[in-house]
């Protein structure tokens, strides 16, 4: 890291607010931050601020033609960005907080550098205690994608993701390994039938039990 980051180790058990306070604070000044989720170790940035989600995608090595999922502290922020479907509401009920990503229709509000001018947007309510207290203190909303080069394995410890994009962050929060160690799963529901387009800890199976129909699996 740049000798003007800052680092903060908290405790899962009991995050210490005042810590995290001063990390939301560099999000809300336009900073890009490495933190942990209950999957890998993301990279935060204000998703509003149009200049810090363009830094998001250079720091990561990013195209431009991949939009950036945004994770929230709450159900109620998922709504203020994106339409739920009833198809949501079944899979937001039995699994958030966890490891579900969903691809839904955006709200206006969003900014085009986050979904790369689609009408869709990739949204999850992490299982990690410092996760969705950072996100709380953020406002409620987080870009959230995978703290690692594009292309490169996603970091479990923020170790790993320090040795891969640490020199270009202004923040980053240590929490101990991710307890999955994988990214979540991505499940796309605005079409006709709902698709996995990356598979996680959350299985075809477990999707199909809560829904009562057949997903599509594109990965």
């Amino acid at each position: 890291m740049n000798m003007k980051s800052l680092i903060v180790k908290v405790d899962p058990r009991k995050p210490d607010r005042g810590a995290l306070v001063k990390v939301a604070e560099i999000v809300k000044a336009g900073g890009v931050v490495i933190y942990p989720t209950d999957t890998v170790y993301g990279l935060g940035a204000d998703p509003f601020n149009s200049e810090a989600v363009i830094k998001v995608y250079r720091v990561k090595r990013r195209s431009f033609r991949k939009p950036l999922p945004i994770l929230v502290s709450s159900v109620d922020y998922a709504h203020r960005i994106v339409y739920i479907t009833p198809c949501a509401e079944k899979l937001m009920r039995a699994f958030w907080p966890g490891a579900l990503t969903l691809v839904l229709p955006k709200k206006e509000n969003v900014p085009k550098e986050v979904s790369c001018g689609r009408e869709s947007l990739a949204v999850r309510m992490p299982k990690h205690t410092v996760a969705l207290l950072l996100i709380e203190l953020c406002g409620g909303c987080l870009i959230g994608t995978s703290a690692n080069i594009s292309g490169k394995e996603s970091p479990k410890t923020l170790r790993e993701a320090l040795l891969q994009v640490g020199s270009e962050v202004d923040a980053a929060v240590d929490a101990g390994p991710c307890p999955y160690g994988i990214p979540s799963t991505v499940v796309d529901l605005t079409g006709k039938k709902p698709t996995i387009l990356r598979k996680g800890p959350i299985t075809k199976r477990d999707l199909e039990e809560v829904l009562g129909e057949e997903v599509e699996v594109l990965c």
